[in-house]
Parts: C-alpha cells; structure tokens; sequence
C-alpha cells in the first residue's frame, strides 16, 4: 500500500514556470536581474584584465585595446553597460520594495517597464557620451 498522497506528485518549485504558471512579466525581470547579476560578475573580470593590461605598460595594454575595439569586443562591451544599467536600475526598484512601496500588480509591471526602458535609454546614452566626446 502506498502512502504517498496526490499532493506528493506536485513539481517542486524551480520547475513551477511553464506548464503551471502563466507568464509574469516579474518573473521574466527578476531572472533576468539573476542572469546580468552574474554577467556582470563576469564582466568584472574584464575590467580587471584592461586594469591589468594597462599597469603592465603599453605594449601590454595595445594588445588588450586591440581585443576591446574589435567587433566581439565592442558586444561584450556593450552587453556588460546595459547588464550594469539594467542591474542597477532594477535594483532600485527592490530598494523601493523592501521599503514596502511598489507591491500593487500595476505598479510593478509599469515599474518593470520603466526599468528595461530606462536600461536602454541609459546604455544608448553611455555609449553616445562614449563616441561623441
């Protein structure tokens, strides 16, 4: 005899997206704020090599430059400015959530919004002050 009851055949939690839950746009912008924080983590290490690079003398840092101004240079680049602009401003929003503001449906999807336009705006901005300056 089985003692096992019909609640034991449930998913466990990480497999809950997908068949059980309708799309959130939350949910998307919280595993993305997971995915950029580690990107950036990542991207940490290619400041460090152009940190390096650059202490080590200019023969050192032309070839660091020369990887940095190339075409898959310039995406990782531009990838890890919008991971931060990204990172950032969603982090502000969950400021404004532990401070208990922001938890009505409406205002976190328009504040969602707000933070992917506001990444985009900000990283475009970034990379114009970057080239016209």
């Amino acid at each position: 005899m089985s003692t096992k009851s019909p609640a034991d055949n449930r998913p466990m939690s990480p497999f809950m997206l997908g068949a059980y839950y309708r799309f959130q746009w939350t949910s998307l912008l919280s595993i993305i704020h997971r995915i950029t924080g580690v990107g950036l983590s990542v991207g940490t290490l290619l400041l460090a090599g152009w940190l390096i690079s650059l202490a080590s003398g200019p023969v050192a840092y032309a070839a660091f430059a020369q990887h940095l101004t190339a075409w898959y240079g310039q995406i990782l680049l531009f990838g890890w400015t919008w991971a931060f602009m990204y990172h950032l401003g969603n982090g502000i929003r969950h400021l404004f959530w532990d401070a208990g503001m922001g938890f009505d449906l409406k205002v976190a999807e328009a504040s969602g919004y707000a933070v992917v336009v506001a990444s985009l705006v900000l990283t475009g901005a970034a990379w114009a002050l970057a080239y016209f300056i």
